[in-house]
C-alpha cells in the first residue's frame, strides 16, 4: 500500500498547465511527464493554508537521503533548476518522487541508473507555512 500524498490547489493547476503545454509541444512522451500526471492524480488536494507543514511542496527545501547520502534541495519548477544549488526539477525522477511526501516517508522510486530508495528527512523550509503562497 502506498502512503496518502498531498498537493495544493496551486500546485496542482500550475503542473497540469506544465504537463499542458508540453503535450502542445509534442513532449508528452516523456516519462517524466506521464511520472508527473500519474503522481498529481493519486494526490489529495488541499488547501496550502491547511496543509501540514512538514509536506514537501513546490518551492519546499528539505533534507533527503537517497540511497543513505544525504542532501538539502529545492523542488522547483524546471525553469528554476540549477544543480549547483540543488534546485531540482519536478521533471527529474527524484523531484517527481518527492512532492507530496511528509518527513519521515521513504520512497522506493525509478531512476535511469535502477531502483533508489528516497527517505525524507526533514521539511526546511516551505512556502505555504511560511505564509509565501504567492510562490
Amino acid at each position: 500500500m502506498s502512503r496518502q500524498i498531498y498537493i495544493t490547489e496551486n500546485d496542482k493547476n500550475k503542473l497540469k498547465k506544465l504537463i499542458v503545454n508540453a503535450v502542445l509541444e509534442g513532449l508528452q512522451s516523456d516519462k517524466s511527464f506521464g511520472h508527473l500526471r500519474d503522481e498529481i492524480e493519486k494526490a489529495k488536494v488541499l488547501d496550502g493554508r491547511k496543509l501540514p507543514q512538514n509536506v514537501i511542496t513546490m518551492n519546499s527545501k528539505a533534507l533527503i537521503s537517497i540511497n543513505g547520502n544525504e542532501e538539502e534541495v529545492t523542488l522547483v519548477y524546471p525553469q528554476d533548476a540549477d544543480l549547483i544549488e540543488n534546485k531540482i526539477s519536478i521533471l527529474s525522477p527524484i523531484g517527481t518522487a518527492i512532492l507530496g511526501y511528509s518527513e519521515g516517508d521513504t520512497i522506493q522510486w525509478s531512476v535511469p541508473s535502477g531502483m533508489t530508495e528516497i527517505h525524507i528527512k526533514e521539511v526546511l523550509y516551505q512556502p505555504e507555512a511560511a505564509g509565501d503562497l504567492h510562490l
